[in-house]
C-alpha cells in the first residue's frame, strides 16, 4: 500500500497539525539562540568586570588612600600663620604650624636638616615634611628618598632628636612611626599632600630657599 499524501491532500484537521508542529520548532529554536548568545553575553561581560576589577586593584594597591582615619595621627588646631622677623618657639617637634619665616624651604631631598622656621612655611602651601633620624638604615633612607622624588610637594630631610625613626608631618597633622616601610605612611602623603587642611593651596613649594 502507497502511503498516504500529507501536502496538499491532507485534511484540514492534519494541516493545522502540522503547521502547529512547525511553530513549535520554530519557537524552539529561537529559545536555543537566544540561550546561546545570551550566555556568550553574560560570560563576556563576567570577563571584562573581572579585568576591570584586577586592574582597579591593582591602582589602589600602587596608591593606598585611607577610607577613614589614619591610625596614630595627632591634630593641632588654632596655629598662627603670620610672616615674622623673629624665630619662634615651636610646641611640636618638628613643627606642624605657627608664625614663620616669609621666605619657604624648597620642596625636594636634602642629606642634612634644613632651616625648620622656613619648612613651616612649606607646610602652609600643601607640603609633607619627611623627617627620620640621622641614625636611620641606609636601606629606609634609600626608600624615602624614592618616595619623595615621585612628590613635587614633598620635603625629606634627617631631623636630630625626633621622638620616633620617622616622623611625618602636615600642617597641623602629624605622624610618628617606627619604620620606613610602614603602609601609613603612603596614606598619609596621600591624604594631606595638598590636602584638605592646607592653608594655602596651590601656592608653590619652589621658588624659595634650598635646605
Amino acid at each position: 500500500m502507497k502511503p498516504k499524501n500529507l501536502g496538499t491532500g491532507a485534511t484540514p484537521h492534519r494541516q493545522a497539525v502540522v503547521a502547529s508542529v512547525k511553530a513549535d520548532l520554530k519557537r524552539a529554536e529561537r529559545r536555543r539562540k537566544l540561550w546561546f548568545y545570551g550566555s556568550g553575553a553574560a560570560i563576556i561581560l563576567a570577563a571584562a568586570l573581572t579585568v576591570t576589577l584586577v586592574i582597579v586593584s591593582g591602582q589602589t594597591g600602587s596608591t593606598p588612600i585611607a577610607t577613614g582615619p589614619i591610625r596614630g595621627v595627632v591634630s593641632s588646631e588654632g596655629l598662627g600663620r603670620d610672616h615674622v622677623v623673629n624665630k619662634v618657639a615651636f610646641p611640636a617637634v618638628p613643627p606642624v604650624g605657627g608664625d614663620h619665616s616669609e621666605q619657604l624651604t624648597n620642596c625636594g631631598i636634602y642629606p642634612d636638616p634644613v632651616d625648620t622656621w622656613r619648612a613651616v612655611h612649606s607646610l602652609e602651601h600643601g607640603a609633607v615634611w619627611v623627617t627620620y633620624r640621622p641614625d636611620l638604615p641606609a636601606d629606609e633612607r634609600d626608600m624615602l628618598a624614592a618616595q619623595a622624588a615621585d612628590n613635587d610637594y614633598e620635603l625629606l630631610s634627617p631631623y636630630p632628636d625626633l621622638p620616633a625613626p620617622v616622623v611625618v608631618s602636615a600642617w597641623g597633622k602629624q605622624l610618628s612611626l617606627q619604620s620606613a616601610d610602614d603602609p601609613r605612611l603612603a596614606q598619609f602623603l596621600a591624604t594631606y599632600l595638598q590636602g584638605p587642611q592646607t592653608p594655602e593651596p596651590g601656592a608653590p613649594c619652589s621658588g624659595g630657599i634650598d635646605g
